[in-house]
């Protein structure tokens, strides 16, 4: 069974790189590669965990199409679980296309697709119930599924004896609190942004930031913070987790793989400062490769990294 269930948004990702320049209308560009990468915040967290050694489900929903076929393809071929995973009728699997800038930096290009489809009801509880953690991944960019309802599914895990946890999105809708505020009595971990943990706070230093989630129930709190490294905190401790120095190839999935070095941390008895510099690790192995999970390695090559590296800190 296992011991991590990912519960979010699946996507297709087309990436391109490097774009220098986006076309005028009519016209072409070139880029020096275009491959077809898995991400979402649910496959992303779910295929670094499973690399980390971490038996791991994901749950979610994708179309009937050659894309939701090649998503759940790579998913089993990295042994995870699939079994939670729902066909959506009439709607295709939600796909980007990601063109990334000659200094790693990304925009995107989204369609939504079958994850506004994701429902409490399409939940398969039988794999969640003997799980240790169930993690709530792409929270805000799930329409049928955010705010009470996601609230409701964090408080059935909990009495069924599992550790929550919550990764957000950016909210291109502007309903942040009033989406998330019913879920963090009933989460243990809160994994957000920086720019994410500003708008849901309203608050701008991390230190504030995070204890106003603690004040609203949350257990702990792991700040994202890109290039500066992480913020985390409890009621007993709050520190800044200083990030690696890799060169950087594309950001795509960094943030998720931080959430999953943190998740892995976690259920591996880590204490806080070592699942923070985990979370950070497995955050910066991500950035060296194209795509959302090429660039994260097994646990044993993770640490090796962490000991080679624990003076290459900003």
């Amino acid at each position: 069974m296992p011991e991590v269930i990912c519960l979010g948004i699946m996507v297709a990702d087309l990436v391109g790189r490097p774009v220098r320049s986006f076309p005028e209308k009519g016209k072409l560009a070139l880029v020096d590669a275009m491959e077809l990468h898995t991400g979402g915040c649910a496959v992303n967290t779910g295929r670094a965990l499973s690399r980390l050694g971490v038996k791991t489900g994901v749950i979610g929903k994708v179309g009937a199409d050659a894309l939701g076929d090649f998503i759940i393809k790579e998913l089993e071929r990295g042994g995870i679980d699939t079994g939670g995973i729902r066909r959506a009728a009439g709607v295709n699997t939600s796909a980007t296309m990601v063109m990334v800038s000659e200094d790693g930096e990304r925009s995107f290009i989204h369609y939504i697709g079958a994850n506004a489809t994701l429902r409490p009801e399409d939940i398969n509880w039988d794999l969640v119930k003997g799980a240790r953690l169930l993690h709530l991944a792409g929270s805000l960019v799930m329409p049928g599924f955010d705010g009470e309802p996601a609230a409701a599914v964090l408080k059935r895990a909990q009495e069924m004896g599992c550790l929550t946890s919550i990764d957000t999105a950016w909210d291109a809708t502007g309903r942040w609190r009033e989406l998330i505020d019913p879920c963090l009595p009933y989460t243990d971990v809160f994994l957000p942004s920086l720019d994410e943990a500003r708008m849901l706070s309203g608050y701008e230093e991390p230190a504030a930031i995070a204890a106003s989630f603690l004040q609203r129930g949350v257990k702990i709190v792991g700040i994202k913070m890109g290039a500066a490294g992480s913020f985390v905190a409890s009621a007993g401790e709050s520190f800044l987790m200083p990030p690696f120095k890799v060169e950087a190839v594309d950001a795509t999935g960094a943030g998720d793989a931080f959430v999953a070095g943190f998740l892995a941390g976690l259920v591996r008895g880590l204490d806080l400062k070592a699942t923070a510099r985990l979370a950070n690790a497995v955050g910066a192995l991500a950035v060296t490769a194209v795509g959302a999970s090429s660039g994260i390695r097994s646990w044993e090559e993770t640490q090796g990294f962490i000991t080679a590296n624990c003076n290459n800190t900003n």
